[in-house]
């Protein structure tokens, strides 16, 4: 399972996959980044208020002030210096990467013979994984639908006025955790997972293993209704005649709903033990609104409803949790 890291550098060295690699290395820098000065600017916060006194005559950065800087900082020459350099890095960059590696162009397209395995540009590879384990109309439609409302409502749900223009950890902890777990813990992940591990047949695959084109596997995914052999025949005893045939069906969409509740009921309570770990956050948290809360409620169970759905399938083999005739899920 482990020995062909051959086929790891193939994959690796893939130029499509290349921009995936270098993405998965500057990550990590700029997140510890990240997090080292928004410690220090904590550090920084914490010193100042223990002393009233060395607040009003010391520096509000984490380096010291020079005197010979100018006292106010116009957007030319200072901002338009450092764009313009950037920009011509950047341009110098991808004018080298051209040059030197090929466009990873194929041949003309045949239907019938397609690509196996057929993968999304690695912007929808995340999209792609999720099919996988969620109903079409789930994965392709509500779930983007989803992210692009949560992205436009962070700013009506995240309304703490501390922290703005500078980083900082103690004042920002749920909207930092918010976007390593959904971004970093979950998005990447998917990404990493449907560049690296799906292979032939978009079958699971690790890092090292050959990709093996007639490889076959009877892996049996079963709804959880299954598991606990939800049949209906209770259900058909109290039903009118001509609800009797689908009988089976409703029966299996109302047990869905009892998982789908305790999960709703579990996770709301996790994200409130959650919001009331310090007394910061406590704080922030009694500030917000009725409105503010549910909607940052909602958004958050329904994200952490996908790692756990995937738990489910590679763990237990669970396909769907609450199926009807409509959607799954």
């Amino acid at each position: 399972m482990f020995g062909d890291w051959h086929q790891l550098w193939v994959i690796i060295s893939t130029p499509d996959n290349i921009p995936i690699v270098a993405m998965l290395l500057f990550v990590p820098f700029f997140t510890w980044l990240a997090f080292h000065n928004a410690l220090a600017n904590d550090r920084l916060i914490a010193q100042l208020e223990a002393d009233p006194q060395l607040a009003r005559t010391h520096h509000r950065t984490t380096y010291p002030y020079n005197s010979r800087w100018e006292r106010e900082l116009h957007t030319n020459p200072f901002l338009m210096r450092k764009e313009l350099l950037a920009a011509i890095i950047i341009t110098i960059i991808l004018m080298v990467w051209a040059l030197t590696m090929n466009a990873p162009l194929e041949e003309p397209a045949n239907a019938s013979v397609t690509m196996n395995p057929a993968k999304a540009p690695w912007y929808f590879l995340g999209l792609q994984e999720m099919l996988e384990y969620f109903d079409p109309w789930i994965a392709g439609v509500i779930v983007p639908t989803l992210i692009i409302v949560g992205l436009m409502a962070i700013p009506f749900i995240d309304a703490n006025p501390l922290g703005n223009g500078y980083y900082t950890y103690k004042q920002r902890r749920h909207a930092i955790w918010t976007f390593l777990i959904g971004f970093e813990a979950i998005w990447l992940v998917l990404v990493s997972i449907g560049t690296f591990i799906r292979g032939p047949g978009f079958m699971w695959y690790w890092p090292t293993q050959t990709w093996d084109p007639d490889r076959v596997e009877f892996n049996v995914n079963r709804n959880l209704d299954q598991i606990f052999g939800v049949n209906g025949h209770w259900l058909a005893h109290i039903l009118p005649v001509a609800w009797k045939p689908e009988a089976v069906i409703i029966a299996r969409g109302l047990f869905g709903i009892i998982p789908m509740v305790v999960y709703g009921i579990v996770a709301a309570l996790f994200i409130h033990w959650i919001c009331m770990r310090t007394d910061y956050s406590r704080k922030i948290y009694r500030k917000m609104s009725l409105v503010q809360t549910v909607t940052m409620y909602i958004f958050l169970i329904t994200m952490l409803f996908l790692p756990v759905t995937i738990f489910l399938r590679l763990v237990f083999r669970i396909k769907y949790v609450w199926e009807t005739p409509w959607f799954s899920i």
